[in-house]
């Protein structure tokens, strides 16, 4: 890749980040007219559209979105290059990017508030879900995931923090339909659950072996879903005690089982591992753990 051809593509990466010409002018300091040209000519180049234009600005097409990811993660790399350079390595500045699974939102967030506060030029991007992103291609600086320690081998993972599971019912529910005394009663009362047969979660595995499927009467894909049908009396589910601490309405049924846990981990690519932005993040996101 030539350096002209770099430059194309941090042009088009601003372009998508800002979602408008005269944003991303203005984050490269150039004239508008200075990052049209680029963009025509980097689409030609690939022999496809990169962009949507509107009158609104510029929305990245499919292709856009994979150069973006590839783009974001080698930008990160040239500004910390850049830093050790000029001695400025210690900066922590531009996108933070985090995933996890919504489960862990009610730690992290505010964490995630606590260091964009330390540091006023980072921006945080905190991306929720199911969805493995894949840190390969820059879509994420730090993932914390649950379960079976990841083994990517292009990844550095490091145990984190256990993440407790346990069943939980409303009171509605409990007065409908009794409360299980025992965990052999469970074949007889409704359950919400996920809605994959394939999910690899401990506690999910532990039901469908436990409880005939026949009783999963509400299944869904999202993890705050399945909480709001719990509250909603729907059934029992799987809740993690952080999330289950912020809404009284819930009843623990039993204590937490070493084959419902989800023991965290923390994983990020070696490519960014060591650079500043990202030690200081597992620094300050690990002191900050010990309380939870």
């Amino acid at each position: 890749m030539s350096i002209s051809t770099w430059d194309e593509i941090r042009t088009a990466y601003h372009v998508a980040r800002m979602g408008t010409v005269s944003g991303a002018a203005e984050a490269l300091g150039v004239h508008h007219a200075t990052v049209i040209r680029p963009i025509d000519a980097l689409e030609a180049r690939l022999g496809v559209k990169l962009f949507q234009r509107h009158a609104r600005g510029y929305t990245a097409t499919e292709a856009g979105l994979d150069l973006l990811q590839v783009a974001q993660a080698t930008d990160d790399q040239f500004t910390q290059l850049v830093g050790r350079i000029r001695g400025r390595g210690d900066e922590v500045s531009g996108e933070l990017v985090v995933t996890s699974l919504t489960s862990v939102s009610p730690r992290l967030t505010p964490v995630l508030a606590r260091f964009q506060a330390l540091y006023p030029d980072l921006i945080v991007r905190y991306i929720t879900g199911d969805t493995v992103l894949r840190l390969e291609y820059g879509e994420a600086h730090v993932a914390v995931r649950a379960g079976r320690a990841p083994d990517n081998p292009d990844n550095v993972v490091q145990p984190f923090v256990p993440q407790e599971i346990a069943l939980y019912a409303s009171e509605g529910y409990i007065a409908r339909k009794g409360r299980p005394e025992m965990i052999d009663d469970l074949g007889t009362h409704d359950f919400v659950t996920l809605d994959s047969s394939e999910s690899r979660a401990p506690f999910a595995r532990w039901l469908r072996e436990k409880v005939p499927s026949d009783r999963f009467v509400f299944r869904g894909t999202d993890n705050r879903v399945l909480r709001d049908a719990v509250i909603a009396g729907v059934g029992i589910g799987f809740v993690s005690t952080w999330d289950a601490e912020r809404h009284p309405g819930l009843i623990q049924l039993f204590d937490p089982l070493d084959d419902w846990a989800a023991p965290l981990w923390l994983v990020t690519h070696v490519d960014l591992h060591r650079t500043t932005k990202v030690q200081t993040f597992l620094k300050f996101l690990k002191a900050e753990a010990k309380s939870w």
